[in-house]
């Protein structure tokens, strides 16, 4: 199918949501975006992408909180050499939220976490998307992928989660997780990566 959509993707950790991200721009022909955009960020700042990937997905302690609802517009017209001594962590959201709208001009792609629901939130062509889980789904997922000890697995996925709400919230004013914020919310927890990826298509055509 033909893909005339920016689709985002919301998830919570071990939900897979990135493999769905992922399967779903290959089915459909169009870019993928997730740990990529740090290396575009990178790139454009001169910053060392292992920095950044340090601060990915992480708030910073600074006062950009009480800018966050502004950031849409500054983020238009920011130039890189105009963020001075902020946080490295606001330099990598301020430099992704740039790029996301600068390709939303120019493409049609998925794009996983980031605040990309909220930083595409007055597009037209935008669906916006949550994948979760069932916890000993996710749990089980963690354990196959990372080296994480069964006894402390639980704990990790719920932090991770907990991480990614306070990002969000840092730099949305947002509730992550809120069904008010996405146009679709898929429970992967009986699904494979195709049946999700299936159930996505459905969705679409069905938007047309």
């Amino acid at each position: 199918m033909s893909c005339n959509k920016i689709i985002t993707i919301t998830r919570q950790y071990g939900s897979g949501g990135h493999e769905i991200g992922k399967a779903l721009s290959e089915k459909l022909g169009i870019g993928f975006y997730d740990k990529e955009l740090i290396s575009i960020a990178a790139k454009e700042s001169g910053i060392s992408p292992e920095l950044f990937a340090k601060a990915d997905e992480k708030p910073a302690n600074s006062l950009l909180y009480s800018l966050s609802t502004g950031l849409y517009n500054y983020g238009n017209n920011f130039s890189t050499g105009g963020m001075g001594d902020l946080p490295l962590n606001d330099k990598l959201y301020l430099l992704q939220h740039k790029i996301i709208k600068e390709k939303a001009e120019k493409e049609f792609f998925v794009v996983v976490g980031r605040c990309a629901d909220y930083i595409l939130r007055y597009y037209d062509n935008v669906v916006k998307i949550f994948i979760y889980a069932d916890i000993d789904a996710r749990v089980k997922r963690a354990l196959e992928r990372n080296e994480i000890h069964p006894s402390r697995a639980k704990q990790a996925v719920l932090k991770a989660d907990k991480n990614r709400a306070n990002y969000y919230s840092f730099y949305s004013g947002q509730k992550w997780g809120s069904p008010e914020n996405y146009d679709l919310c898929i429970n992967s927890t009986k699904l494979s990566t195709d049946q999700a990826v299936s159930a996505i298509e459905a969705y679409l055509d069905i938007l047309g």
